[in-house]
């Protein structure tokens, strides 16, 4: 089992950020809130404590609460001092270390690494996209503090060579296609801020997922929050009738009818029979520019933040216990849940509405 005491994080904001023309990454923002905040939102839960390790910008750094750890030698000499200086600092078995400028990393980092780690006998637990590693994103026993104070006396900069040393695993995270997105020139954070946040509602049929966010819908658009809803349709399904134009031309054959007026248009797209198109896939076909929030109703196979919807008359098991990616729980009945988890009434619509509102702030 993870158990947060055992861990200690370490953000590392200790660099001299040459590609974004020197300005201190942690501190530029990413939809009104600094990197380094979203990227504490998401670590600082899962750890007993949290550092930062900074080599300016001390003061502001400071404000966070949390310590602040200046590398062990000066001259800005790259992440695996950042990593030494960890490793010094901290008081656990087991250390880990993330980027100030990755702010969607997975909610369940530490849990995945530790286990893994454990499981393969491993020192160090490097993060991979399921493509290449993230070396920067690591578990890394405290007991190899001596080894790389050695390699950076012999002058080696590079971190995967120094992990090459050890016996490490690689910890699939491919479930996560954004969570090792980072900052490094100014343009990324400007495709990122056109982003909006994604949350499902994973649920049994019956469960009430369609009546609950017609409820959300309206009170979020009240409060001037840009909702687009996303909707997995388990059948075959049509938005056009039979008679009408667009229908007979579709019907025709064309591949894609568009069909537009001064409200609104619709864009049909004919697919191959069992293609099933993937979330991302349907995103990328939205105006994020238009969005700060996207529901989603359906797709609870694919990977990205949901609530559960339980009803005691439904009669199923609880969906948070196989998908890591549930954040909270709304039920009809009093439950004992087995991971810290939110836990609301499912008819408390304020209540899961407070929650969202602080989701995408």
């Amino acid at each position: 089992m993870h158990n947060p005491d055992q861990v200690t994080a370490v953000i590392l904001a200790g660099g001299m950020a040459r590609r974004m023309g020197g300005v201190d990454k942690g501190w530029m923002e990413l939809n009104g809130k600094p990197l380094i905040k979203h990227v504490l939102d998401v670590v600082q839960p899962q750890v007993a404590r949290c550092m930062i390790n900074a080599n300016r910008s001390m003061d502001a750094y400071g404000t966070l609460g949390l310590p602040v750890i200046s590398d062990l030698e000066g001259d800005f000499q790259g992440p695996l001092m950042g990593i030494a200086t960890g490793l010094h600092h901290a008081a656990t078995d087991w250390v880990l270390f993330a980027p100030c400028d990755g702010p969607f990393l997975p909610p369940v980092l530490v849990r995945r690494m530790l286990l893994q780690a454990r499981e393969q006998k491993a020192e160090i637990a490097v993060a991979t996209d399921g493509k290449r590693m993230q070396p920067v994103v690591a578990l890394i026993h405290r007991d190899l503090l001596e080894s790389v104070q050695k390699a950076l006396a012999a002058g080696e900069r590079k971190i995967d060579r120094w992990y090459a040393q050890h016996n490490y695993t690689e910890v699939d995270f491919s479930d996560f296609p954004e969570a090792f997105t980072n900052v490094n020139r100014r343009d990324d954070l400007d495709d990122l801020q056109q982003m909006p946040k994604l949350l499902g509602f994973a649920a049994w049929s019956g469960t009430g997922k369609t009546t609950l966010l017609k409820k959300l819908i309206p009170a979020l658009k009240e409060d001037g929050i840009r909702v687009g809803v996303i909707k997995h349709a388990h059948h075959k399904f049509d938005v056009d009738h039979p008679g009408k134009d667009s229908y007979e031309l579709r019907k025709a054959g064309a591949d894609q009818m568009l069909i537009s007026s001064g409200k609104r248009w619709a864009l049909m797209v004919e697919q191959d029979q069992g293609d099933r198109p993937s979330l991302n896939h349907m995103l990328s076909r939205m105006d994020h520019s238009l969005l700060d929030l996207v529901l989603v109703e359906g797709f609870k196979q694919e990977s990205f933040p949901k609530i559960e919807l339980h009803r005691k008359e439904i009669n199923k098991g609880l969906m948070y216990l196989e998908d890591e990616n549930i954040i909270a729980v709304a039920s009809d009945e009093p439950l004992q849940l087995h991971r810290e988890l939110p836990l609301f009434n499912i008819n408390d619509t304020d209540e899961i509405l407070r929650f969202i509102k602080e989701y995408i702030s």
